[in-house]
This record gives C-alpha cells, structure tokens and sequence, in this order.
C-alpha cells in the first residue's frame, strides 16, 4: 500500500462521474469539505490481498500517528490510484478502505467514495511535517501450528526404530543423529572452522570488509575452483536432461505469490527499495522459474519439464553470529533445478533420480554425505514401501524426521549433509516435493479432460558451491594428506628446473603437458629445489616434476605424487595419461594465473 499524508488548511471535492467500480454513495457524499486536517490519499496494492485486515491496521497506525504529530483530529481517506501501478482489485481496496475509516477511532474522519472521478482542491500547510509518504509492507503470516517432530532411524532392511534408541558403528551418522536430537552441544567448539584458516592461506577466498557481512571475494585460484564447481554442477543438471535458463535476482514483495512463498520458504531475506516498491533479493531461482512456467502453455506431452539455473548470486539475510566462512553466508551460488511433474507418481519416480545425482556429487567430490528424510507423517503413512525403497536402493540408514503438520510448501524432502570438524552438518544437496507452488503461481498444464496443477520438485544436485568447498576443505583439513580432487586443482602439475639452465626443458614440457588441457605451471624461482617442492606441498599440487641433467637426457621426468608420496621417473607422454585418467570426463579450465611463478602476485 502507498500512502500520500498531507496537512491541510482545507481540501475539497465533488464527483463528476462513477466508474464501474464505483460503491454506491449517498449525495450527502458525493461533495465535500474539510478543514484543518490530514489527507490520507491511498493506493492499495495487489500484495495487499494476503493481509488485509493488518495492511489496515498498519495504515490506520500510520494515518493516526502523523495526525497526533500534526495536533489535528479530522482526517480525509482520498482514494488515489495514482501512487502505485500495482493495484489491488476494486473489491480489496475498497475493502481496505473500509477497514482503515473505522479504525481511526477517535479522529473525525471523511471517507471520500470509491470508484468515482472526482474533482478535488486543497492548500497545503508549509511546515516539515506538511507533506510525508508511507509504504505499507503486507507481512505474509503463515497460521501458527503446533509442530511436533518425531526421529527414527529407517535401516536398509526397512526396520525403522526411534532415533533415541539406534545404535550406530558410524560415527558420523550417529553425529547427525545427535544433531538433530539437539544433543550437538556435547560436541560444539569454539575453535575457527579449519576451512577458514585453508581458503585465505590457500589464496582462494576472502572477506570483503567494504561490503557487507557473509559476503566473500574469490581470488584467482578459488575462482577458479569456484567455476570448475559450478561447471559441474551445470554439466550434471544439463546432462540429466534439464534446460539452463536465468532470471532476475529481484523481485517485487506485492506479488501476492513472491510474499507468500517467501513467507514459506522461512529464511530471512534481504529487503530493499526500487523507487516506491518493495523489493526482495532472491534466495533460489524459484521466483524466476514459477514465472516462466506460468507463461509457458504446457501440455501433459511437455513434463516432466526441467529448467536448471545457477542462481549466482543467491542471498539470505542471515544474523552476524550465525555467518561462518564458507559455511553460512549472506551472498552465496545456488545451483538450483525444479522439475514440473504430472502427478505425485511421476514426482516420487524423479525424486528418485534427483537423489542419485546429489549422492552421485558426493562421490565425485570425495565428500561423504549422510541422509536425512523430512515429511508429514500423513505423507509418510501413505507412502511407506516408497521411502523403505529408497533406503534399500542407497544401502544406508536415513535419519527420518516425522512432522505432524506441513508448514512448508514441502510435503517431503531428502537433505544430504556432511560433517565439518565440529561434527556438525554441512547440508549440501536437497531434493523436495513441493505441492503448493503450482496453485500459488498459476502454473498449469493441459489434459484431454481439462487443466491440472503439477507437482514440482525442488533439487539442487550439489548444493550451494560455497558450502561443497566448504564440505571438501572440512573433510581434507582432516587427512593427513591433504589434497584437492586433481580435476579441481588450480595446478595440477608443476615443473621444477634444478636450475635455469633446464628452464627451456622445463618449457618444452609444459606445452605438452598444457595441450593435454591440465593445467601446468613452473617453478622458476631463484630458490632451491626443496624449497620448491615445499612450496608445492603447501599449494596441494598434485604432481610435481623435477627436471635436471639426467631428466633432460633422458626425456623423462623425476615425478612425485601427492597421494601416494611415491617419487617415480616418467615420460611426459606417461605424465599426462596418469593426471588424465585421475581428470577423466571432468569439467576443465585452463590455468588463471601465469605459468611462471616468478610472475605471480600475491593475494594474501
């Protein structure tokens, strides 16, 4: 709702004509004067219609507390479409209307009529207070339920036994489990995350201190790493068959469907202006893609339909406290699917595949996820054999958590987590059945026999890019090895000449190697050789080759591999097909940094 506040010396009018939304109106009504009082000129907007009676309340408040400042008791409600080009329907305002005239209790008020074309002067009063406007925001409130939660563990056997009286050998299931029950304080720390301390010494990422809070500058190498993520998860969605589209990050709070799903969604978001409006920054690619859906015509040939996008930058307004590296941020990269399907049948068959891309994910990334199963128990009473299915085909207990009620727009949805060093998640990706976004949006299909509401499935098959690496770093701050996947180091083989002497060797091998596509470099600094291999093992380079006299007339190379520690003479040609077979039909980008070290700055 906007609002238009003027203090008046006096304002009159007189209609002219009615349109055909105009209420019927006594003649006493149809002209008008007052004098000495405030002017509340009203446009009711279409985000309106979620709340009526408290954007009411809200303007009432507003109208009664500038006139209080302005030491006036008479107030005129002047209906002025003209504040806004999002109107409410004729039956809402007015409605509003209504209510904001008899809540001003204790003002003498003059309601000027509704749907008529009317003619109006006034002379407004010069001093600061003269001349305000307002914006009245419809809080979408979700009907407060008393939520009950119930735990079980669902073995691969289809045994399901209340989470309090599991026993696990995995240690790391039984640290979700305990999470979830609420115990996770026996495990909590203090100490920094170990990833934190890794994306600054490892030149990938860090704070940016000039924007705000949870929002983080990726630097070369973690660029770098940050894309080869996001590559995948792009080559996964496109591969399974989903279409790549983008949409705006912004969208606008009086769409009546935007406030209730992001009432839904119950995250916090981030608010801001667009000249009058009231706007919100996205925290999916939901918004965006509900909307395309409902402009396309569908047909039941036409779904299951799959748009995938990368919803860069995604953003949440999370509270100081609660933002942790790579873990919880305000700003963060979302690879985001949604799947329009015929019927709960179709969804449970897709379901099903979505989940296998997201474990699929966690072996590719060397990230051990664990599963855990949220529905209704309504939904879960009925589809029972289904989700005993599902631990069957994935050999592994689901932690299952039991609603009594649905308060999301979610019947059901399977979230896999991994477990930073204070044994704590990191959710990664989700897979969920949504069954009231198609309504809420319009999004229809055609039939032979008329039009049905699909149902759409929610899926990020990675999860948001920052929390995988995240996930990578926790799990590989514990080896005593540690080591990126080689497809994803920013250097995958570095060449060390003994002496300038094999630089020109060193360069002759580079260009082999990086016409292979793996990303290469050279350690061309005046330094010793140990040193430059130390410095290889702080950077994580997966393989790196000394070059000396012998290499050089021989045609080999003295290689050693991080994983295996292992120092062994190769050729090139056998080199390149060991880093290609350990990178095979993963995404590659070539290196972002000059090849010579002697060359790079540094960042941190």
């Amino acid at each position: 709702m906007r609002l238009l506040l003027m203090h008046v010396d006096y304002i009159e009018y007189q209609v002219t004509k009615a349109s055909k939304y105009a209420e019927d109106t006594e003649d006493s009504r149809k002209q008008a004067r007052m004098e000495e009082a405030l002017v509340a000129f009203v446009a009711a907007e279409r985000g309106d219609e979620t709340s009526i009676d408290d954007v009411a309340a809200d303007a009432a408040n507003a109208i009664g507390d500038v006139a209080t400042k302005v030491a006036t008791k008479r107030v005129m409600i002047y209906p002025y479409a003209h504040l806004s080009s999002e109107l409410a329907s004729p039956e809402t305002a007015l409605n509003i209307l209504q209510e904001i005239e008899s809540l001003l209790v204790g003002f003498e008020v003059l309601r000027a009529p509704f749907g008529w074309y009317k003619s109006f002067s006034l002379k407004c009063k010069g001093h600061p207070l003269a001349e305000l406007s307002r914006s009245i925001h419809p809080e979408v409130k979700l009907e407060k339920k008393a939520v009950e939660s119930e735990f079980y563990v669902l073995e691969p056997s289809g045994t399901i036994t209340p989470a309090t009286a599991f026993h696990s050998t995995d240690a790391e299931f039984k640290d979700i489990v305990s999470y979830e029950l609420g115990q996770h304080a026996l495990y909590s720390t203090e100490a920094e995350l170990p990833h934190i301390k890794l994306m600054k010494e490892k030149e990938l990422v860090e704070y940016e201190p000039l924007s705000d809070a949870g929002h983080l500058k990726w630097l070369p190498k973690g660029k770098l790493v940050r894309d080869l993520l996001i590559d995948y998860s792009y080559l996964l969605a496109v591969n399974y068959g989903a279409m790549p589209v983008e949409t705006p990050v912004m969208y606008d709070l009086s769409s009546r469907a935007v406030s209730e799903h992001a009432s839904k969604f119950g995250e916090r978001q981030y608010r801001l202006k667009a000249g009058a409006r009231d706007m919100m920054l996205r925290f999916a690619a939901c918004f965006g893609m509900f909307s395309m859906m409902h402009q396309m015509h569908l047909t039941e040939k036409d779904l299951p339909l799959k748009l995938y996008e990368l919803s860069t930058y995604s953003f949440r307004y999370e509270q100081r406290g609660e933002l942790t590296g790579l873990k919880r941020q305000r700003a963060f990269t979302m690879p985001d699917m949604h799947t329009a399907c015929r019927d709960m049948s179709e969804a449970k068959s897709f379901f099903m595949e979505q989940l296998r891309l997201g474990f699929k994910s966690g072996v590719d990334l060397d990230v051990k996820y664990q599963a855990i199963f949220r529905s209704t128990k309504a939904f879960y009473k009925d589809n029972k054999n289904w989700v005993e299915q599902i631990a069957r085909e994935f050999k592994r207990p689901f932690l299952v958590e039991l609603l009594s009620e649905r308060v999301h727009y979610w019947v059901c949805k399977c979230d896999l987590a991994a477990l930073d060093s204070s044994r704590k998640p990191i959710e990664c990706p989700t897979v969920q059945i949504d069954v009231e976004s198609a309504e809420r949006f319009d999004i229809k299909y055609y039939t032979e026999t008329g039009e049905r509401w699909p149902i759409i499935l929610h899926t990020s098959p990675t999860g948001g890019i920052e929390r995988v690496l995240c996930a990578i770093l926790e799990a590989q701050a514990l080896e005593k090895v540690p080591a990126l996947p080689v497809w994803l180091a920013p250097t995958q083989v570095r060449i060390v000449p003994v002496s300038e002497k094999y630089l020109q060797y060193a360069q002759e091998i580079a260009t082999e190697v990086r016409n292979a596509k793996i990303r290469v470099d050279i350690d061309d600094r005046d330094e010793s050789v140990s040193k430059k291999v130390a410095s290889a093992g702080r950077e994580w380079v997966p393989y790196v080759a000394v070059i000396g006299e012998k290499e050089e007339q021989r045609k080999s190379l003295a290689v050693t591999a991080r994983f295996s520690g292992q120092k062994e003479p190769m050729s090139v040609n056998e080199l390149i097909a060991q880093v290609r077979l350990e990178i095979e039909q993963m995404p590659y980008r070539p290196l972002t940094l000059p090849e010579m070290l002697s060359q790079r700055p540094k960042f941190v």
